[in-house]
């Protein structure tokens, strides 16, 4: 895990500089731009009367089409510029190196950048719809944890809900037919803050569910319901590690099949 927060810390550092260079390149690009503009029409305003060549030229790269057209590419570049600024963000929010020792974090804000990073595993593809990802946050205060460690368990569980909702797709959980109605792939998280002062979270989805059998196992290393080669059977032993260990909390799965499966974390608000 740390190997991995090095990476993405790593890759997202990377990224971030050539980013905020084109970024911070961007205004002044466009107001030189709007400036040569200004003074074109002020050509044509006192030279009205143009050279043929000059015409033809105006013509080519037809001009007016040109002067509507280009504050708009502006901002369109400067909405990608800032969506890859978000996804950094994510990125570093999510490693966490900085935050190695445990302190008090924003629970959500740790949510929100790990379905950032599993986001393009959310859209549509040819054999399934597009995955939703349905939040009801209640209002939590601070949590104290070990956020990377913590960002790596919301990160298993989802990548696992993510494999469970395409496993149901093979498995005929959503044909064509069924695509039509309100039962499209869904993850939804769940916080709340309980009475004993532990915050809950809940990350479930309405794939096919686990077998008995196998929820027994869930959580043991090197169990995997998954084909060879696709997954270790480590991602849930050690959120279970993770969350029982190292914050004195605790993890549930609760499955039903045909129905989904709910993942159940809990941990103290302060350790």
């Amino acid at each position: 895990m740390s190997s991995l927060g090095q990476l993405v810390a790593g890759v997202a550092h990377e990224i971030n500089n050539p980013v905020s260079f084109i970024y911070g390149n961007l205004e002044p690009a466009q107001e030189y731009i709007e400036n040569l503009f200004s003074l074109l029409d002020l050509y044509q305003r006192y030279y009205p009367q143009s050279v043929q060549e000059i015409e033809e030229f105006t013509a080519l790269i037809e001009l007016d089409f040109l002067k509507s057209d280009l504050p708009k590419l502006f901002k369109s570049m400067k909405m990608g510029v800032e969506r890859i600024q978000g996804i950094v963000l994510s990125l570093r929010t999510f490693s966490r190196l900085d935050e190695a020792e445990m302190k008090a974090v924003d629970i959500h804000e740790g949510i929100d950048s790990t379905i950032m990073i599993v986001q393009s595993r959310l859209l549509a593809t040819g054999k399934r719809p597009k995955i939703e990802v349905l939040k009801e946050y209640g209002k939590l205060p601070l949590v104290e944890c070990y956020a990377q460690q913590i960002n790596q368990v919301f990160l298993n569980i989802l990548l696992n809900a993510i494999d469970a909702l395409e496993d149901s797709v093979v498995k005929g959980r959503w044909t064509t037919k069924k695509q039509l109605v309100m039962d499209n792939p869904r993850i939804y998280i769940r916080t709340q803050l309980s009475a004993l002062n532990q915050v809950t979270i809940r990350i479930g989805d309405n794939g096919v569910g686990i077998p008995e059998n196998a929820k027994k196992q869930i959580f043991n290393p090197f169990f995997t319901t998954k084909p060879v080669g696709k997954g270790t059977g480590m991602g849930l032993a050690i959120s279970h590690q993770i969350t029982t260990e190292r914050h004195r909390g605790s993890i549930e799965c609760i499955s039903q099949p045909g129905i989904g499966t709910e993942f159940v974390i809990r941990i103290p608000l302060i350790q």
